[in-house]
Formats: C-alpha cells, structure tokens, sequence
C-alpha cells in the first residue's frame, strides 16, 4: 500500500499510525503542500476534493482519514479494531464523527493557526477544543478507551489532533483522563509518534 501524506498533517497521521498499529506494510508518499501539490491535475485525478491522505491499495484509491481507517480495518477483517456487533460499532462511528468534526473545528483549527497562519479566530476555535476535550476527558473516567473495552479505530481517529493540541495554545494539564489515555496509546505495539512543532505551548523559550 502506498500512503500519500505530508508529516505535518494529523489526518495523514492517524492513517500511518493505523497501517502501523496493525501491521499492514505501506510506504509513505509525500506531498508538497507548500507548493500545492495536493491541487495539481495528477492528484486531483486520485482525491477530487485535494486532501491528504490518500491510500493507494493496488490501485484502488481511498481518500478520507476516516473513511482509510474504516477500509483498512474491513480489508483485513479487524473487527476487534472496528467491531460487528451493532452498539459497538455505532459507538465508533460517533467518534469518528467527533473526529471530523468537533476535534477538526477545535484542536485541530487552534493548531492551523499556529503553526501555517490560517485565518480562525484563536479565542473560538481554542474554547472549542476545551470543549470537546472535557466530553472526551469525562468519557475516558473509569475506562481505558473511548468506544469500547479496547482501543479501536475511534481512539486512532482521536489521537493525533487531541496529542498535539498545546502547539495550538491548548493546554491538555487540566484533563488527566485524556492524558493517561493518551499514554496508552503511545505504548500499543507498532505506535508511530506524530511529528511535534515548537509552536503555541511547545514553543521553545
């Protein structure tokens, strides 16, 4: 499988750290996003809306993060990573929804300003993140992962954005559940840690 990805991205993250966790051979493909690659007519003709990742699996192109956890756990029949049974898998897909939304418009945005520029209000999209964080802090009490009783595509989805939230001047301190969960993450086998920036509260002094 290839991997088209820029290592500053954390959707194209969490589809590498996926492919890690499970074992699943791939090799990276870069993508110059300064130079607007991911708009060229080359790229535009394997993902029509320009994003990265793109997942080439022999020719068949999945784009969407989300969308590249869900073929691959499918593809290899990983339903402790993405279960069958209904409840379960309604509430991975919840986070997954959290994922493209409230962590993309929150952390996610709060670090777009930081580290490229982008044009969000730093205040709003800052509450944002803290608010979705404290939801994601009271649903790990008492539990070690987010959907169900082990680590599934929902954690994966989560992680990136939520583990590099202070480059966006989001401070993760306050939420113990989060940072513990976030550990444990870091310590599953074939974990690939998601490139850090010296920006907002990891800025060098």
């Amino acid at each position: 499988m290839k991997l088209y990805h820029h290592p500053l991205s954390g959707h194209a993250h969490r589809a590498q750290l996926f492919l890690s966790l499970v074992g699943v051979p791939y090799e990276l493909v870069p993508v110059d996003l300064g130079s607007r690659a991911h708009k060229a007519p080359e790229f535009l003709a394997l993902n029509r809306f320009g994003q990265i990742p793109v997942l080439d699996d022999g020719g068949v192109f999945v784009s969407d993060s989300n969308a590249i956890l869900v073929y691959v756990a499918r593809k290899f029949g990983l339903t402790d990573w993405l279960p069958d049974e209904p409840f379960a898998a309604a509430q991975v897909q919840r986070w997954l929804s959290v994922a493209a939304g409230q962590i993309a418009y929150g952390p996610a945005a709060a670090r777009l300003v930081t580290l490229f520029g982008a044009p969000f209000a730093a205040d709003e999209v800052i509450a944002r993140a803290h608010a979705v964080l404290g939801v994601i802090d009271a649903t790990l009490a008492g539990r070690r992962w987010i959907a169900t009783d082990r680590a599934t595509i929902a954690d994966v989805a989560l992680y990136s954005y939520v583990a590099r939230a202070p480059e966006g001047n989001v401070d993760l301190s306050s939420y113990a559940n989060v940072n513990a969960w976030l550990a444990r993450v870091e310590a599953l086998p074939g974990f690939v840690p998601f490139v850090r920036s010296a920006v907002g509260l990891e800025a060098v002094a």
